[in-house]
C-alpha cells in the first residue's frame, strides 16, 4: 500500500495501515498545498482547528521530499500549545505527549522528514507491526484512505458533538491503549 506522506496523520490513514503488513510513504509526487502533508485537524473547544506546518514556497512544481520546513515562524511551539489545550484533560495526554514533542522540537530542515519519524513513532505507540518504508521512486498508486467512523469519548464531545477523522493524536490522547478497538 502506498500512501502520501502526512503531519500527524488522520485516524482514517492508521485504519488502512492497520489491515496491511506493510506501507510505502510517497516523497517522489508534486507536492501539493493545503493537504495532509502539512497539515493536521485536531479538535478543541471551539471545534476543529488546523495545525499547519509552514513551508518554503517554490516558483516550481516539486516533490514532497523536497519540500523545505520554514523557519520564519514559531510553529513548534504553537502546535505544542494548541495540542496541550486541546488535549490536557484528556486522560492519556502525558503519557504520550513527551514523544510526540520530543519528536516536534528537532530542527527538521525537510517536511517529509518529520512525517516519517512522526509516522514511525506514532505507529510504534499505536503497536502496530506494519511496516513503515520510504518510496525509491514515483509510484503513481497513491491511495486516499476510507474513514470508517466508529465514535470513541473526546474531550469537547459534549460541546461540539463527535468529530470524525482528526489527527491519530485525537485517538491516541483520548482512548489510550484501547485504540485498537477504533482502528
Amino acid at each position: 500500500m502506498v500512501l502520501t506522506s502526512a503531519y500527524m496523520p488522520p485516524v482514517s490513514w492508521f485504519q488502512a495501515i492497520n489491515q496491511t503488513g506493510s506501507i510505502y510513504i510517497e516523497g517522489f509526487d508534486n507536492y501539493t498545498k493545503q493537504t495532509v502533508r502539512n497539515r493536521c485537524r485536531i479538535a478543541d473547544s471551539n471545534g476543529v482547528q488546523t495545525l499547519t506546518v509552514p513551508v518554503e514556497s517554490s516558483p516550481f512544481k516539486i516533490h514532497t521530499r523536497d519540500v523545505r520546513i520554514s523557519a520564519h515562524h514559531d510553529w513548534r511551539h504553537q502546535h505544542k500549545s494548541a495540542l496541550e489545550t486541546a488535549y490536557m484533560n484528556s486522560p492519556f495526554f502525558l503519557y504520550y505527549k513527551d514523544d510526540i514533542f520530543s519528536i516536534i522540537d528537532k530542527k527538521y530542515t525537510f517536511l517529509y522528514d518529520l512525517n516519517m519519524n512522526l509516522i514511525v513513532k506514532l505507529t510504534e505507540l499505536l503497536d502496530i507491526g506494519s511496516t513503515i518504508m520510504a518510496t525509491e521512486s514515483f509510484s503513481g498508486i497513491q491511495i486516499e484512505p476510507v474513514y470508517t467512523e466508529k465514535p470513541y469519548w473526546q474531550v469537547f464531545k459534549n460541546r461540539n458533538g463527535f468529530v470524525g477523522n482528526l489527527s491519530i493524536l485525537d485517538l491516541l490522547f483520548n482512548t489510550g491503549p484501547e485504540f485498537v478497538y477504533y482502528l
